[in-house]
């Protein structure tokens, strides 16, 4: 009875170990390379696979998703013989399980050396100025070289991202220098173009403020002319109405002996404010008779009526 449990548990064992050997479940976005007696058979994509036990083996497994590898800091010379360091990230994905799996012992290791060694190169080539600026340049040349070198692991490189650039403690204290000065200048410049737009906008308010004034000077003066034509005109549209009722007057009854007796009044006078005054005049004898003065007078009144 010992030696039948002994047999029934070690064919147990056995069968147990057979099933483990024959069936394969393999995950979603999962690739098992299968050898047979050491050769490649064939590749196991996802689901559930029988094999043939003690001949066939799963030899390699791959994930078929994007894979993110860190790449280690690295020290590099820039074109100005600055050394920076550099380290980055690789993100790549398995295309080809067979390639990935006999085209190199360890793709993961590859690429990475193989980032080292192109960012060492593409750095190399730029001023360090302009490895702030071009990352993405970087990146780039980084993806095309390791691309075309993956392409026999049957390996896709998605692109690389530089995570950091670490700069020596000179040259950063030399960079916070020069971008002080540059916004001190931009400074100065920003008070030099503020100032000039400051005399621009009053040199440019005293050209309005002087054409204003001079404008206003015009009107009142054109103001000031028709004012004093049309005062000119009312006087003489007056004057001439005064004269012509004078005129009128003189032509009606009793209108001479009335022009007589003012021409008389204001002859006298004005004769006595002469006398009033302390000045020395010679006048003619004919002026001291009134009677004949105003007959002169009204004689040249009626020759201009005619």
């Amino acid at each position: 009875m010992e030696i039948a449990t002994m047999l029934s548990l070690g064919f147990l064992v056995l069968v147990i170990i057979t099933l483990t050997k024959t069936a394969r479940i393999v995950p979603q976005r999962s690739a098992f390379i299968v050898e047979r007696l050491g050769k490649y058979a064939k590749t196991l994509e996802a689901g559930f696979h029988i094999l043939i036990p003690f001949i066939d083996r799963v030899a390699y497994k791959h994930t078929l998703k994007e894979e993110a590898i860190n790449v280690p800091s690295q020290a590099c010379v820039t074109k100005d013989n600055i050394q920076v360091v550099v380290d980055g990230v690789i993100y790549l994905q398995v295309v080809d399980p067979k390639l990935a799996s006999y085209g190199i012992n360890d793709y993961r290791y590859a690429s990475i050396q193989l980032a080292q060694t192109t960012l060492r190169s593409v750095v190399g080539k730029i001023d360090l100025d302009k490895t702030f600026e071009e990352r993405e340049t970087i990146n780039v040349q980084v993806v095309e070289a390791l691309d075309e070198a993956a392409k026999p692991w049957g390996v896709k490189v998605l692109r690389y991202e530089i995570a950091d650039i670490e700069l020596p403690a000179t040259i950063l204290d030399a960079l916070e220098k020069q971008m002080r000065a540059e916004r001190e200048r931009r400074a100065v410049v920003a008070q030099s173009e503020g100032e000039r737009e400051a005399k621009i906008n009053i040199s440019e308010g005293q050209k309005q403020e002087t054409i204003n004034l001079s404008e206003a000077d015009k009107m009142r003066q054109i103001n000031e002319a028709e004012g004093k034509a049309r005062e000119i005109e009312l006087i003489a549209t007056a004057t001439a109405e005064g004269l012509r009722r004078v005129a009128e007057a003189i032509n009606t009854q009793g209108g001479q002996e009335a022009v007589s007796l003012r021409v008389a009044e204001q002859y006298v006078k004005e004769f006595g404010k002469l006398a009033q005054t302390n000045n020395t005049m010679i006048l003619p004898a004919e002026l001291s008779n009134i009677g004949a003065a105003v007959a002169a007078i009204t004689k040249t009144l009626e020759t201009a009526r005619k």
